[in-house]
């Protein structure tokens, strides 16, 4: 090999070797650093709108205290398991304060939550419409938290029957699913009303 060859050989390799780390090396680090640039900038801004909205807001403290105050006057509205029968009997007794009979009471199963538990109770009964709007009123007003779901209300006296049981003018004919909400445990045993 002569020596002018080698020379123009050792040139092309020198001149290769910036070139393969530029390509190689350099070139996607760059990328990286681009990347990261404005990964900072876009935390940068997130962080700038934070700090706005946290200046911009109340003192977190008094909201804390004043949701945590909140929480406790649900929960003080939230019977225990042991509560739920005098409730229920609450209820009876609101009913036949209205002149409507409770026909049926079917108790389904307990459905469990992360702080409370839903007694629903599917409920048939009858009446003076008059009534059965009082007893609503009365639901409404209870300190307890309840609620109604599922109504079908049909008026039930305009069907003449043979019967004694026949029902008066304007009586009507309900059928609801009740959901009583407790605080603990296991679902109630028995939700029958009492004579």
């Amino acid at each position: 090999m002569n020596a002018q060859l080698r020379k123009v050989l050792f040139f092309g390799v020198l001149t290769a070797i910036p070139l393969a780390a530029y390509v190689f090396i350099f070139s996607p680090r760059s990328a990286d650093i681009e990347t990261a640039l404005t990964d900072i900038k876009t935390q940068q801004t997130r962080l700038a709108r934070m700090t706005q909205v946290i200046e911009s807001a109340p003192d977190f403290k008094t909201s804390l205290a004043e949701g945590e105050r909140l929480i406790a006057n649900v929960e003080a509205k939230l019977p225990r398991r042991q509560d739920v029968e005098g409730i229920l009997e609450q209820i009876w007794q609101m009913a036949r304060r209205q002149d409507l009979n409770v026909r049926s009471v079917k108790t389904k199963d307990a459905e469990g939550h992360s702080l409370y538990r839903e007694l629903p109770l599917e409920v048939v009964m009858s009446g003076p419409f008059e009534g059965f709007y009082r007893f609503l009123m009365e639901l409404e007003n209870l300190q307890r938290v309840t609620r109604m779901s599922d109504l079908v209300l049909k008026e039930s006296g305009r069907a003449v029957q043979a019967s004694s049981d026949a029902a008066p003018s304007g009586a009507v004919s309900a059928r609801f699913v009740l959901r009583i909400y407790f605080a603990d445990g296991s679902p109630l045993a028995s939700a029958e009303p009492r004579p």
